[in-house]
């Protein structure tokens, strides 16, 4: 009988690592996470640039109508290496399809992949993306807290211009969900599902400077894990448990973790760091339904960790940081929660591995703030330096097994 169990709990391993493990090359080399509805937007064209995190031969693009509330209509999509602003490299300018055809109708809710294009991406690059919006739209899909410089053209096609010298700019995403290439194979991809740190709230705009940016810069100087590509599925204000409700935005963690994790191109490895937002709901939304205790966000954690698992992924997770000062978050029993999850997080054998944040960045003289040296100014998010030191607390060895 227990070589029988036995037996049967390796097939199902077997099928779980099957799942988690493509034999194509196609990895996530860009990702953001749509979070919310945005703005009409009258027919123009959008240029969007974006900095990979691994080198491919072929780059194809997602785009996302996740919140639209009509068929969004995209008359021409290009790619092509960023010339800084909102300029496109002479030569490497790039048309893209969707089924073969220039042009694609996404329904209300639905993404939609290109067909790949030949197209030598080089790891650490920026690229240009460029999209064209024939009619106006109604509702657009964004993801609110992009930290870059997205230009807006209008009227007319300029996806093939090589400048958009008259472009307004935006700081939000349009659209564009993922930009993943083709390299050796077997792709391998770390998903990273989180909240405003993630998503580098607290660094500047077009610095490329998230904890995610950084730690690809890591990779980038090991051979053995260059080709690993990072898809960052940080979203400002987001939860593990309740979707977005003002001030905390998006799809729940557990609503958006096939989406932003489990589903990504050769994903093998899963960091979620969230947890802290849930816990401070407490403090800023008057609704009991919104509020959850330290044994729920647990709850919640060991539930996705259950998914990961299920589907042959390793995850690992990142302690909640230090957040005393942040008066409109802070109090002591959102103090006493954040200890008391951290602990669970490191101590509790659920994770595959513990990304202790928390010990790196905190203040040696009151563990309950962030360490001055590292705290953008709100006592909440890290800058640019604390970012980077988030990004060496990942031993690298976890990525080589």
């Amino acid at each position: 009988m227990l070589k029988r169990v036995l037996t049967a709990l390796l097939f199902l391993s077997f099928l779980g690592a099957a799942a988690a493990a493509p034999i194509d090359g196609w990895r996530t080399a860009w990702a953001t996470a749509p979070d919310s509805a945005g703005p009409a937007l009258d027919a123009q064209t959008l240029r969007q640039v974006v900095r990979t995190s691994t080198a491919g031969a072929r780059v194809r693009i997602r785009l996302s109508n996740l919140f639209g509330t009509q068929p969004l209509v995209i008359g021409a999509a290009h790619v092509g290496l960023s010339a800084g602003g909102a300029r496109v490299a002479p030569g490497s300018d790039r048309a893209l399809t969707f089924g073969g055809k220039a042009t694609v109708t996404l329904a209300p809710g639905a993404s939609a992949l290109s067909d790949p294009a030949d197209m030598a991406v080089g790891a650490l690059q920026s690229l240009a993306v460029s999209l064209y919006l024939p009619q106006k739209v109604e509702v657009s899909t964004i993801h609110g807290f992009a930290l870059q410089t997205v230009y807006m053209k209008a009227p007319g096609d300029a996806t093939a211009a090589a400048d958009l010298p008259s472009a307004a700019t935006d700081d939000s995403r349009y659209f564009l969900s993922d930009v993943e290439v083709e390299g050796p194979r077997p792709a391998r991809t770390l998903a990273i599902v989180g909240d405003s740190i993630a998503d580098g709230v607290g660094s500047g705009t077009d610095h490329d400077a998230r904890w995610p940016d950084a730690l690809a810069a890591r990779l980038q100087a090991d051979p053995a894990l260059a080709g690993i590509g990072i898809a960052n599925g940080g979203i400002a204000g987001n939860r593990v448990l309740h979707d977005g409700a003002d001030p905390y935005i998006g799809p729940s963690a557990a609503n958006r973790f096939a989406r932003d994790g489990l589903d990504k191109p050769g994903v093998r490895w899963i960091l979620v760091h969230a947890g802290l937002n849930d816990l401070t709901a407490t403090n800023l939304l008057p609704a009991p339904s919104e509020h959850v205790t330290v044994e729920q966000v647990e709850a919640g954690l060991r539930a996705l960790a259950a998914r990961a698992h299920a589907r042959g992924v390793r995850i690992w997770a990142g302690t909640l940081m230090p957040l005393a000062g942040a008066k409109r978050f802070h109090s002591a029993d959102i103090e006493r929660g954040r200890q008391a999850v951290n602990a669970w997080i490191r101590t509790s054998g659920v994770f595959d591995a513990v990304i202790d944040f928390d010990a790196a960045l905190r203040d040696p003289a009151d563990p309950t703030h962030l360490n001055p040296a590292y705290d953008s100014g709100d006592h909440l998010h890290p800058n640019e330096e604390g970012y980077r030191v988030m990004a060496r607390q990942v031993d690298l060895r976890l990525l080589r097994s």
